[in-house]
């Protein structure tokens, strides 16, 4: 593609404005695609709906430049990038829906030549599935359109620097697919771009968190380990870690995220024999949760007997990780909830959400003042300057104190 490719991005979530926004950075036509017009609606004002470092900034710049425009419908263009939601369903059997859905709202445009790239995490095979529906529907188009796979590997609060120096897997449903979105990632990307085929690339995606989800469940095992035989895992993690060839990741809540704690089911349910492990990680991730509202409780329970009334508890991070917005799947905001639930006095306390989506917030400074028991559930950096005082009951999961 000499020429500068006209792009859809179908989805502008904490994936698909990011990149929406980067590649409009380099002087290309992109169309942003969202079911909700409040999120249109915003984009168009050169704002953002979500907290992502320096994405405001860009945002507004390639709006106002004419690069970026957002609407509720897709149209015609030379590159289709889907990048929405793959939750699971029942059984975390795998929901593809929303990629059905969007893949089926571009075929009314798609033209020979056309380059569709799935981005959404998503079960081996599917992208050969989107080009069946797509083929199904214009047969007219068979053999005549390229698709390929490219899953994002970022983190959250750096997307925009990853989403630019990651290395890429990039997995075509034949060769020239493979090499037709090579080089289009190539106009903003500068990590290197790894050619596969799309299964190998599906996979990829899927064991990157599943490997993550084991190191992690392997950390939250040894936190409840270490609890029972009075030691302090902090310390032992740390000292563990000076040997030259063992790096222990630090336990927490629990884990969350819509990668991490949702992508290796996708494994799973397809491989149910064969992924023991995996299966095993995610339910000692799960289990790591439920154990921390047990510790809470049992707290609680002997502050009241002690004192003869109910405490407040502030459970200090809803987040699904440190120092950002996103609520999905967090093990902090189910614990809370939990707690709220069976009727426990709770502040929720998150200074990343913009607004409470519906939640009664309490800014850090007034929790701590106000509570009797202080949970640590997520080790955002504000809260480490906090002063609490010896008198304050605490229980800290992600090691703040």
């Amino acid at each position: 593609m000499a020429h500068k490719p006209k792009v859809v991005m179908m989805g502008l979530g904490y994936i698909g404005l990011p990149t929406a926004a980067l590649i409009a950075s380099r002087g290309l036509e992109v169309i942003g695609v969202d079911i909700h017009q409040h999120v249109v609606d915003t984009i168009n004002r050169g704002q953002i709906h979500i907290v992502e470092p320096d994405l405001d900034g860009l945002v507004h710049h390639v709006v106002h430049k004419g690069h970026l425009r957002a609407t509720t419908q897709p149209e015609e263009a030379d590159v289709y990038l889907i990048a929405v939601p793959t939750p699971f369903k029942g059984d975390h059997v795998p929901d593809l829906s929303f990629v059905t859905a969007a893949t089926e709202k571009i075929i009314p445009t798609l033209k020979k030549g056309a380059l569709v790239i799935l981005e959404s995490t998503s079960p081996v095979g599917t992208t050969e599935k989107m080009r069946a529906l797509i083929h199904e529907q214009r047969p007219e188009l068979n053999g005549d359109v390229y698709m390929a796979y490219c899953p994002e590997r970022v983190l959250p609060g750096n997307v925009l620097h990853e989403l630019k120096h990651n290395d890429r897997a990039i997995g075509g449903i034949d060769e020239q697919s493979t090499q037709k979105a090579i080089a289009f990632y190539k106009h903003f990307v500068v990590g290197d771009l790894h050619p596969t085929n799309a299964k190998t690339a599906e996979m990829v995606k899927l064991v990157e968190n599943a490997s993550r989800d084991n190191q992690i469940a392997f950390a939250n095992e040894l936190s409840m380990i270490c609890d029972k035989a009075g030691i302090d895992v902090w310390e032992m993690i740390a000292l563990a870690n000076k040997h030259p060839r063992v790096n222990i990741l630090r336990p927490g809540t629990g884990v969350g995220g819509h990668c991490i704690a949702v992508d290796p089911w996708f494994i799973v349910s397809e491989f149910p024999e064969e992924s023991k492990i995996i299966r095993k990680s995610r339910e000692v991730n799960n289990f790591k949760t439920e154990w921390v509202i047990e510790k809470i409780k049992n707290k609680a329970l002997a502050f009241k007997i002690e004192h003869k009334r109910e405490p407040v508890i502030a459970c200090m991070g809803l987040a699904f990780k440190p120092d950002i917005d996103d609520l999905r799947e967090s093990p902090a905001l189910y614990v809370t909830e939990t707690l709220i639930e069976e009727g426990h006095q709770v502040l929720q306390v998150e200074p990343n959400l913009q607004n409470g989506h519906g939640r009664e917030l309490t800014e850090p400074t007034d929790a701590v003042k106000k509570a009797d028991i202080i949970v640590f559930l997520v080790g955002h950096k504000g809260f480490r300057s906090l002063q609490i005082g010896d008198k304050k009951q605490k229980l800290d999961f992600v090691g703040m104190l």
